[in-house]
């Protein structure tokens, strides 16, 4: 069966749903026969599928958006380990993925499924076009991306004064023989934090949490994917419990405020890369626990405590000092005019695609 009547005849049982609500669960008349009921049960099996534009429920495009995630990443790292181990000595295969450059390697091949995966999705289970996902070169997008880039920097600068002023934290320019490891660290921790941070929005601010929005308000879509997010950095090195699952949350509310405000990945992506380059590579501070990435920045911190003001080892993550940031960074995204969306993307993303007996959105 084709797609289109198939979608279309899914569309025709939950609507029908409707005509038969009143009654079905209600009332059951004595006389009503075996068709009936069987009836009624397609019906709302129907229902609980789909949506009123006869489309697959946001909840289940999001768990199909995830299995199929999964499923890919796992296949193309299996594939990336076998690739490697085939062409590489064993020593040398151990240290690329041991060094920064694992890092990157690991990166691309969450980056990528994620896009493939959020394509699809959109085509064949919404019938929207690929710039819907958010990473086309559209009007604005350097806009969206300099803004983002210049709000991230200033946050993280935010939070480190605010440790700065309540005595958590001190900052030196540290001494090199010589400025090379300096410039080295500076240019390729961009990189790593560059592909780390488009895979990560990739994964949350993409099409998982894109689909949700189509459906339910910006602070109940963005709760499947923040929390998701703020779990996948428990097991970083240094953590901190309560306050890094709390600041990560935050932080996938911050950054999914901002994908809402321009539907552009674009100005999240800026956020996210420039806020972990300049507390690993300026301030010298660990990001998410790790310090291997910038191991010669421009700066020294030196964190006098209390840790639950400066996140300790774990970085300004686990810290108070970034929840306030966090939380003003949020407001203040949410309210500026800095940004904006065009309304090309509004369209794509603001609601759902009505179903295929509707004309659908223009490629």
């Amino acid at each position: 069966m084709q797609g289109t009547e198939f979608t279309t005849r899914l569309r025709t049982g939950a609507c029908e749903f409707g005509d038969r609500a009143a009654s079905f669960g209600y009332s059951v008349d004595s006389s009503e026969n075996s068709t009936g009921t069987l009836m009624n049960i397609t019906n709302l099996f129907f229902y609980v599928l789909l949506n009123r534009v006869g489309r697959l429920r946001s909840g289940w495009r999001f768990a199909v958006f995830a299995l199929a995630y999964i499923v890919t990443v796992l296949a193309l790292w299996m594939a990336l380990q076998l690739a490697l181990a085939s062409v590489l000595p064993a020593r040398l295969h151990d240290w690329l993925l041991g060094s920064n450059w694992g890092f990157v390697l690991q990166s691309v091949a969450l980056f990528i499924p994620a896009v493939l995966v959020g394509w699809m999705c959109n085509y064949a289970l919404e019938d929207l076009p690929r710039r819907a996902l958010g990473w086309t070169f559209q009007s604005g997008w350097p806009r969206d991306l300099a803004a983002g880039l210049l709000l991230g920097a200033a946050s993280n600068v935010l939070a480190a004064l605010i440790a700065v002023v309540f005595g958590g934290m001190r900052f030196t320019l540290a001494a090199h023989a010589s400025w090379l490891p300096v410039w080295q660290t500076l240019l390729f921790s961009a990189l790593v934090f560059l592909c780390g941070a488009a895979a990560e929005e990739t994964m949350f601010r993409g099409y998982p949490f894109q689909t949700l929005l189509r459906s339910w308000p910006v602070w109940i879509a963005l709760l499947p994917t923040s929390v998701p997010f703020a779990l996948g950095h428990f097991y970083n090195p240094n953590v901190a419990p309560g306050f890094t699952i709390a600041n990560t949350v935050l932080a996938g509310a911050w950054l999914a405020v901002a994908y809402s405000r321009t539907r552009s990945l674009w100005f999240p992506l800026g956020l996210h890369w420039s806020w972990n380059w300049t507390m690993g590579a300026l301030l010298g501070i660990p990001v998410s626990g790790i310090t291997k990435i910038t191991p010669e920045p421009l700066l020294r911190a030196t964190d006098a405590g209390p840790f639950w003001l400066t996140g300790g080892t774990y970085g300004l993550e686990g810290g108070a000092a970034c929840t306030v940031t966090l939380l003003l960074a949020t407001l203040f995204i949410w309210r500026t005019r800095l940004v904006s969306a065009n309304e090309e993307l509004k369209q794509l993303t603001s609601e759902e695609n009505p179903g295929p007996s509707v004309a659908p959105l223009e490629r």
